[in-house]
């Protein structure tokens, strides 16, 4: 008897185990066969900082969350709708995460006894009524893995290993995925070790033979492919997607890329993935440290290329004497902050938006610099060019604020066309400025007020450069009171100019009726657009925009805010945004802050604009 298909218009899938079951990897490889599929989709890995946390406990629990649907969709979920439990540990730590009816496949080879206290279970809770609420599917996942590997030359414990493999089969076939790119994706990773190859395809085959014959999943389910604009897309992470919009920078400006990087969490793929693009000009440099990395880089602007620096919130501390030096220098310079849970060490791998103050303010003197955010894990391609054009334009250090939930979260993006892109010019100078052949460093463009970028080398360029006070024109070192006022003001006057430059903020507000504005910036851009969504089909009346530009803010912010009787600004801070806006414009915001380390969740923004739409 043929099994039922059911239509289903969306749903979201969990995965969860110890860090060593290779949860990122199957959630990964179930989010490519999604995105080939065509879905819309967004995630959220989840994982401890502990390279190997300890077995079974809930510190060392990792989960990968994956939404996909047939139409367009801007958050991982809310609350998953299936939740792969590959231990108690697993069940413990996302059971609070479940609605009612949600289902809960369950790996029973992990319920043993010792397990079950290791996370203070007193019973077992497949089988005590603690899960009565939700659809509960008992598959004893490790040992039918070991069970289908019996006949190959590994070990048992490596082919234990394998149960991740069994479970993504199982899924797969659950939700009628594609298997061909996940059967290539195995045969490269493991092409050197034919053993471990056959023994992980035939796993992820078992999986989905389990689920084709078996009794225990009558249903499997299917999701059409999400019409999307037209072009060419393919699934895309944040810091994937800086690391080409840094390369694209590159290219339309005609200047090699230099990164200077010490590796850190949850930067560290950027350098990675830019260190595989030599061809395209790129050199990257691994630090000593994150001062080194940051001091090379602009190094190499000073040179004349495009000198680029990551890092995180501890390492930007570290940066930003050197970044003092770049504004003084008026040198370009890219920095990108993937921020993350604070103060210290914090939460390496969990996200936040508590650098904003930072970016802005923390370093010494008045020394202003841009400062642009990415609202999703694709726009961070965009934003990355748009920090390059800044600061190859300006003359300026430019910081993208990146968080930890776009760097390793993941969508569809439409790959552009080169002609969408916009064309850089580095201007470099060629020659004298001044009177009687005279090269004058620091007299500007009338329009940018940005300095003359003069490569070392050039026959006449000579100039002197460094940390000291210049001269507003020769670059002389100065120390005259009038000269260093001059100086201070004219600097902000340049960031202060790029208003001109950057689109005005655009407000969602269909009905042109609503008193409520929803305002962000940066990775909360998805929940509360999905709230603002929520709202509205209820019939509420709720407005929403959201910042790129921090600074300078975009020329109609103030407008913007004064048309609206309230101003919502949720952040994962204790309020960064609303002080900068109370104190510009005098419009008394009203904030919602949570600094939990996890995205905020639709349904909880959307109770907030509700409660403020309905005050009288």
């Amino acid at each position: 008897m043929a099994k039922q298909i059911e239509q289903l218009d969306r749903v979201v899938i969990r995965f969860a185990g110890d860090s060593g079951d290779g949860m990122q990897l199957t959630g990964d490889r179930f989010t490519q066969e999604t995105a080939s599929f065509g879905n819309d989709l967004s995630t959220l890995p989840n994982f401890p900082a502990e390279i190997r946390a300890p077995a079974g406990t809930l510190p060392g629990v990792s989960s990968f969350q994956l939404h996909f649907a047939d139409h367009d969709i801007v958050t991982p979920g809310d609350a998953p709708d299936v939740l792969v439990a590959m231990n108690p540990a697993a069940l413990k730590a996302n059971l609070a995460d479940l609605p009612r009816g949600a289902t809960v496949i369950a790996n029973t080879d992990e319920f043993t006894r010792r397990n079950l206290a290791k996370v203070g279970y007193a019973s077992d809770p497949l089988t005590d009524g603690t899960l009565d609420a939700y659809k509960v599917s008992a598959v004893p996942l490790t040992s039918m893995t070991v069970a289908a590997l019996s006949g190959s030359d590994i070990s048992k414990k490596d082919a234990e290993r394998a149960k991740n493999m069994f479970a993504l089969g199982l899924l797969s076939w659950m939700y009628n995925r594609p298997t061909e790119g996940t059967t290539s994706f195995l045969k490269s990773k493991f092409a050197g070790k034919p053993d471990i190859l056959a023994a992980n395809l035939t796993a992820f085959q078992a999986g989905w033979n389990f689920g084709e014959t078996t009794e225990d999943f009558a249903v499997s389910y299917e999701i059409r492919p999400a019409r999307l604009p037209e072009g060419t897309y393919r699934n895309i992470t944040g810091n994937l997607a800086t690391a080409y919009g840094l390369i694209a920078g590159s290219r339309r400006s005609g200047l090699p890329l230099f990164l200077g990087s010490y590796p850190i969490t949850p930067a560290s793929d950027i350098l990675h993935e830019l260190s595989r693009h030599k061809n395209f000009g790129v050199r990257t440099f691994q630090a000593e440290d994150e001062i080194a990395g940051v001091g090379a880089a602009l190094g190499a602007s000073f040179g004349g290329a495009l000198g680029v620096t990551t890092t995180s919130g501890p390492g930007m501390v570290l940066k930003q004497e050197a970044v003092g030096l770049a504004v003084m220098t008026e040198l370009p310079l890219v920095i990108v902050d993937v921020q993350r849970a604070g103060p210290s060490t914090g939460m390496p791998t969990k996200t936040e938006q508590t650098d904003l103050l930072m970016a802005l303010f923390g370093r010494n003197g008045e020394s202003p610099l841009p400062v642009v955010a990415p609202s999703s894990p694709a726009d961070c391609f965009a934003t990355a060019l748009e920090a390059v054009r800044l600061a190859v334009t300006y003359r300026t250090p430019v910081v993208v604020l990146s968080d930890g939930y776009l760097a390793n979260g993941s969508e569809p993006w439409r790959i552009p066309e080169v002609s969408e892109l916009p064309e850089i010019e580095p201007d470099l100078a060629t020659g004298p400025n001044g009177p009687d052949g005279a090269f004058l460093p620091y007299r500007r463009d009338g329009e940018t007020l940005a300095r003359p970028w003069a490569v070392p080398g050039t026959p006449g360029l000579e100039h002197r450069i460094g940390g000291i006070e210049k001269h507003a024109e020769t670059g002389d070192i100065s120390y005259s009171p009038d000269n260093h006022d001059l100086m201070v003001r004219t600097r902000q006057a340049k960031i202060d100019a790029i208003a001109r430059d950057v689109p005005e903020l655009e407000v969602d507000d269909p009905s042109g009726e609503a008193r409520v504005l929803a305002l962000g910036w940066g990775g909360t851009y998805g929940s509360i657009t999905a709230a603002v969504r929520r709202v509205r089909r209820a019939g509420g009346r709720v407005a929403q925009a959201h910042l790129r530009h921090l600074n300078p803010f975009p020329a109609n912010l103030g407008e913007v805010l004064r048309r609206y009787d309230r101003v919502v600004v949720p952040e994962i801070n204790l309020g960064q945004l609303s002080l900068l806006l109370r104190g510009r414009y005098l419009v008394d915001v009203i904030g919602y802050n949570k600094v939990r380390g996890l995205p905020f969740k639709a349904e909880e923004l959307a109770a907030v604009l509700q409660e403020v739409i309905d005050r009288d």
